[in-house]
């Protein structure tokens, strides 16, 4: 749509060989599968309708020994894990990547969101990072078309 916005990334960079706690972003052109918002924190007005709401019970499997590897589950889970209601804004309204997904490879890196930067230049453990304001014009006007596009 012509608009360019400032991003986080991986706080080591970017690969084409990403591997699960590398703190790399991967390379290449990545659907949007879903978004998942806290309803504590943000209105479904705000979001398309297509937004699924989460909450304390929810995480997000990063184990790659777990059978759920890299999809979301209900605490209390066995396996390690990412909570997905987190003190900060980061993952206020999450946009989910196809990376690793929906047949998980196991240790090749799971959660590759898009979501809240903590602040800019600020790397993060794989995911992109957007300023909340960009990220929620982005996530209002995602089309089945939409990618993420992730350049050297």
């Amino acid at each position: 749509m012509g608009r360019r916005f400032p991003c986080s990334i991986g706080k080591d960079g970017v690969t084409d060989r990403k591997r699960e706690g590398d703190g790399k972003t991967p390379l290449g052109t990545h659907r949007f599968v879903g978004m998942l918002y806290r309803p504590d924190r943000l209105s479904p007005r705000q979001l398309p309708d297509w937004a699924l709401p989460f909450g304390p019970s929810d995480l997000w499997s990063d184990d790659p020994r777990d059978p759920d590897y890299n999809l979301m589950v209900r605490a209390p889970h066995g396996f390690g894990h990412e909570r997905l209601t987190r003190p900060d804004p980061m993952y206020d309204l999450i946009l989910l990547t196809d990376w690793n997904w929906p047949f998980s490879v196991p240790g090749r890196g799971s959660a590759i969101f898009v979501h809240t930067w903590r602040r800019p230049r600020h790397g993060t453990a794989g995911c992109v990072g957007f300023a909340r304001a960009d990220l929620l014009w982005i996530a209002n006007r995602i089309r089945h078309e939409s990618r993420l596009i992730i350049r050297p």
